[in-house]
């Protein structure tokens, strides 16, 4: 790879030790590509529900690994085999890597590749992630962004925006129908109440925070419901606006206990929930399954292609990505500190490059 402009260490924040804070240190900039690698000059990182999960040692990524799977940013390098970018793209990162091309998945609908199970792994979640001034990504999940985007809106896009953007289309309902989101004032969940008004779709938002309700409603949900009037009165104010029926599909991005259970209760029966939280359990009454006919879906991130329109919708409607900013590598403890303290209100993101345009 021939460069002079990149530097031969980097700052990177690390996960050395499950269960243990990260360590922040200098280690060697990437500088081996595989013929199907980008090199990003990474602009903007984001935290996301699943660094987590990848902290406590529960996705099975191999310590020491530069955490975060929500980057974006300047293309500096590419593999012998990429055709399709090149040296200072914008680039939003795909987190799917080295996918294997050969299984039913890979072979299939191109909106079901990210599930191949004989891929590399996932950036930030068993390879080398976004908290670093310089990643590697594969080019055939990444994404270019529209001028319109900026780095700071396009990070939690990588993952919380392609997660729930895909959910909202796995709803599969048309101009005008009700979709229910519950955990709409959460990272994921503001985003998904603006796609689907993008979409022509009219939004119940239901939360359990005064912050998500404030966001739901600023972000255009039009009924926002309170979870913490219990199951029968959120039940009922859904109910109140779709002529007794409850929505005609749901997404949940809530990992609370009862938030399955509960996306099933507001939807109508033989409707569709589309469940994106990872909960330890999904836990779901048996009557919404059996008497009422609820169907359930999961749903992971997106496709490539999925991405690229999601991106172009960001643009067109002008998508609000609410961000809690710090700045440096060094301040992602203070980030950790905010997402713990259960206040931060949408997504946490740390600006790694200054001068990114």
């Amino acid at each position: 790879m021939a460069n002079d402009s990149i530097p031969e260490k980097m700052l990177a924040c690390r996960i050395v030790e499950f269960n243990k804070p990260y360590s922040i240190e200098e280690i060697p900039t990437p500088r081996t590509l595989g013929e199907h690698d980008l090199l990003l000059k990474v602009a903007v990182a984001s935290l996301c529900h699943t660094d987590g999960m990848v902290q406590a040692g529960i996705m099975g990524s191999k310590l020491p690994m530069t955490a975060s799977h929500e980057g974006a940013g300047t293309v500096v390098a590419t593999g012998a085999a990429v055709n399709d970018f090149q040296n200072g793209d914008r680039v939003l990162a795909g987190l799917p890597y080295n996918r294997c091309g050969s299984c039913t998945n890979c072979l299939g609908p191109a909106d079901y590749r990210q599930y191949c199970p004989h891929s590399a792994g996932a950036v930030g979640v068993q390879i080398d992630g976004a908290f670093a001034e310089y990643m590697i990504v594969d080019a055939r999940e990444a994404a270019i962004l529209p001028a319109a985007v900026s780095f700071e809106k396009a990070a939690p896009l990588a993952c919380a925006g392609c997660t729930v953007w895909r959910g909202v289309l796995q709803a599969g309902l048309k101009k005008g129908e009700w979709l229910g989101i519950v955990g709409s004032g959460g990272g994921l969940g503001h985003l998904g109440v603006q796609f689907a008004k993008a979409l022509g779709l009219q939004v119940v938002g239901v939360d359990a925070r005064d912050e998500g309700i404030e966001l739901s409603k600023s972000c255009g949900a039009d009924v926002v419901v309170d979870a913490r009037g219990g199951k029968e009165a959120t039940v009922k104010s859904v109910h109140d606006v779709t002529d007794g029926n409850g929505v005609d599909a749901t997404v949940n991005v809530s990992d609370a206990d009862s938030a399955a259970g509960l996306a099933c209760a507001i939807t109508k029966m033989h409707g569709l929930m589309v469940q994106i939280a990872q909960p330890d359990n999904v836990s779901i009454p048996f009557p919404e399954l059996i008497f009422r006919d609820v169907r359930v879906q999961g749903s992971l991130i997106s496709s490539r292609g999925q991405a690229q329109r999601m991106l172009e919708l960001v643009a067109e409607h002008d998508i609000h990505v609410k961000t809690n900013v710090f700045h440096g590598i060094k301040e992602i403890p203070k980030l950790i500190e905010l997402a713990h303290s259960g206040k931060m209100a949408g997504k946490g993101v740390v600006v790694v490059d200054e001068n990114a345009k």
